[in-house]
């Protein structure tokens, strides 16, 4: 199905499950600012989509998930503060779009996962990678400026010592250092990795969609400075699990040893 102006960017819902696509393996999966864009439309429509429980972020081909930005636009689109600004709040839209919509988003890697690649991967909740998958930010060799928002997200996944060699060395790293970093939540043959992801967001989708969204909201606002937090969201969305008709199905499901059935209510 197609959702975007941009024929670079494919938007398939499979059952509970929206898969998102960078297609546009001539150049890496490279991303223009249509395909940005792009992102933030298709995020937007599963976000409303009830029946869309996961969201399933790859890269066409098996050569690279994202392999950056599209560095052909920059003379055009990244050349003066103006246009610099205005690439950086589009491409901020889209990643932020995918980190904040409340449903589970998984980034499936295979080859090379670089920059504007490493953002998208860092705003999906899982980072499940092929063994062969390559990942770094390069932008100390572009003489780049990294917006504090992309900074902050490495920092939470990997920590401020390995976010500051990510950054400092701008070399790449494999998937064993990726998993030993954090940077994945796990690493598996190239050959199994469709398959792997496919189980595992089935597997999430089965579960209860209030309680999961739940503990998205309450995990961002762990993340939050303590003067930010808002104590009484984090409090409605347990409240919300109780009072849901899936609680009452749960309860019953477990009593008479069956799988329960969860509606999102």
């Amino acid at each position: 199905m197609t959702i975007s102006g941009t024929g670079k960017m494919t938007a398939e819902k499979d059952g509970a499950i929206g898969w998102i696509t960078f297609d546009n393996p001539a150049r890496r999966n490279a991303v223009s600012m249509a395909m940005w864009q792009a992102l933030s439309d298709i995020v937007g429509d599963y976000a409303s989509d009830e029946a869309i429980r996961v969201v399933v972020v790859k890269g066409a081909g098996d050569k690279a998930f994202v392999s950056g930005a599209d560095i052909s636009e920059f003379e055009q689109r990244r050349s003066s503060p103006e246009t610099t600004r205005a690439y950086n709040e589009t491409s901020g839209r889209a990643t932020e779009a995918l980190r904040q919509v409340g449903k589970p988003t998984i980034a499936m890697i295979r080859g090379f996962c670089i920059g504007g690649g490493v953002s998208v991967a860092m705003s999906c909740d899982l980072r499940i990678a092929e063994d062969g998958a390559r990942f770094g930010v390069p932008a100390a060799r572009l003489g780049l400026g990294y917006e504090f928002a992309g900074v902050r997200k490495l920092v939470d996944v990997v920590g401020p010592a390995f976010a500051k060699e990510i950054f400092y060395t701008a070399r790449q790293f494999d998937a064993a250092e990726a998993l030993a970093m954090g940077l994945i939540n796990r690493m598996v043959p190239a050959a199994q990795l469709e398959g792997f992801v496919r189980d595992y967001a089935q597997a999430i989708a089965a579960n209860a969609p209030l309680t999961v969204a739940s503990i998205k909201t309450l995990v961002a606002q762990a993340l939050e400075d303590e003067s930010r937090r808002d104590a009484a969201l984090c409090r409605a969305v347990v409240e919300r699990c109780f009072e849901s008709r899936d609680y009452v199905e749960g309860r019953t499901a477990f009593m008479e040893k069956r799988k329960p059935v969860f509606q999102g209510r």
